[in-house]
């Protein structure tokens, strides 16, 4: 007699979504998308997709399975969110009208406000309080459908500070699943003004102790004007893979100073925002594999008029992804507004923002063989939309469109908004 393991059974699914892996160009514009579909899942781990009749006729069912009736809605991998820097103290409110009055990102850095700002609340709490705040900001990312989340420090900017920053985010035991990126190199604090090789250095210092202790995944570097430079970001992330971490870069955010092709040169997982990125970055791009993720509310929180190169990012058939950067600078918790803004304002379609919200994202944080799709094998993590088509996330904008969040296997949130 065969053993009856399956936990979980979603059936009566209106439409599934999913895609077979990273997809670029116009492999983006094709999921595959199985009608009146049923998904059983065995503990965290997804056992069978397909069709409701061939479902049934094959699932083995534990007596105690929960069965999750979806009532002809749309049922899509969960969200992965593969840019936040959700670990933080304080709030920035006050310099949404600085911004509105002219004042430049770098203008608000070069008063001490900024990062710095947020540096010196950050540095006053201890790794419980920390947690605290991180679950605060992962509870609304999960509600809007996130299930995996890249969380970078970066706002401590000494050794203890960092650490504890990371420590957070491992020390949480949220559902969410976190992926922890060390990311000390995000501005020169004030105490290293005019020495930012030294305070790199400082950060250099500490990689081997991140990796030992298991705190970060990744480590990542800010290359911009009057922040780091092209070349000190080749010997911070040089010394990171050294030390055995994957790498990321945020670049070509406000200037080029040719921080994507050091990212690409070196095998970094993404290379993140990407704005002024030009024909010879994006080649860098492709060759390595490094995955292109773009971040439309950062664009909107800035009051910028340009956009990523997106047309020449899919005529290459690179796999763009899409994330939130959740930060005091871009308070935006919900991937189903990035995806709405993605269409809206870099004119993605709705199954492009789709990839780039699952199997793309999932690629971009190193999980690509177990999350960000629908198939056996893979983490159930999963999201019940209210709505039987996926484009109503995208078409009705400030909507939020989740009716249930699975997180491995396990029915979290149900209901919501109803």
């Amino acid at each position: 007699m065969t053993e009856l393991n399956e936990t979980l059974i979603l059936h009566n699914i209106g439409r599934l979504y999913s895609f077979p892996g990273p997809v670029g160009g116009e492999a983006m514009e094709t999921p595959v998308i199985i009608e009146d579909a049923a998904i059983t899942a065995s503990g965290r781990t997804i056992t069978r997709v397909g069709p409701e009749k061939d479902i049934w006729k094959d699932a083995e069912l534990a007596p105690d399975a929960l069965c999750i009736d979806c009532k002809g809605k749309a049922v899509v991998p969960g969200f992965v969110d593969p840019h936040t820097h959700a670990v933080f103290g304080g709030t920035r409110e006050n310099e949404l009208v600085m911004k509105l009055k002219g004042a430049s990102y770098l203008d608000i850095l070069a008063s001490g406000g900024g990062i710095l700002r947020t540096v010196r609340e950050t540095r006053s709490l201890g790794v419980p309080t920390l947690i605290r705040e991180l679950d605060r900001h992962l509870d609304i990312m999960m509600v809007h459908g996130t299930t995996c989340a890249e969380v970078k420090s970066g706002y401590g900017l000494t050794p203890e500070t960092e650490m504890d920053l990371l420590r957070a985010v491992r020390g949480s035991s949220h559902p969410v699943e976190r992926v922890a990126t060390f990311m000390g190199p995000h501005t020169v604090p004030p105490e290293y003004k005019g020495r930012s090789d030294g305070f790199l250095d400082l950060m250099i210092s500490i990689l081997p102790a991140v990796k030992s202790e298991g705190l970060a995944d990744f480590a990542d570097i800010f290359c911009e004007k009057g922040v780091f430079s092209a070349e000190q970001s080749r010997r911070f992330l040089s010394a990171a893979k050294a030390a055995g971490l994957g790498t990321k870069v945020h670049s070509d955010e406000i200037e080029n100073l040719g921080g994507t092709i050091v990212g690409a040169n070196l095998g970094a997982a993404s290379a993140d925002h990407l704005l002024v990125s030009t024909a010879s970055d994006l080649e860098a791009l492709k060759a390595s594999g490094t995955v292109p993720v773009l971040l439309p509310a950062t664009i909107l929180s800035l009051f910028e008029e340009r956009i990523p190169p997106v047309k020449e990012m899919l005529s290459l058939g690179l796999p763009i992804a899409l994330a939130t950067d959740l930060n005091p600078n871009c308070m935006c918790h919900s991937m189903q507004f990035v995806m709405a803004l993605a269409c809206y304002r870099l004119r993605m379609t709705p199954h492009q923002v789709l990839a780039a919200s699952t199997v793309n994202a999932a690629k971009a944080v190193g999980l690509s063989h177990r999350k960000g799709r629908l198939s056996p094998g893979y983490d159930a993590d999963m999201v019940v939309l209210k709505e039987a088509s996926f484009d109503h996330v995208v078409y009705q904008m400030g909507t939020n469109h989740v009716d249930r969040v699975i997180i491995g296997g396990k029915s979290i949130i149900e209901g919501v908004g109803n």
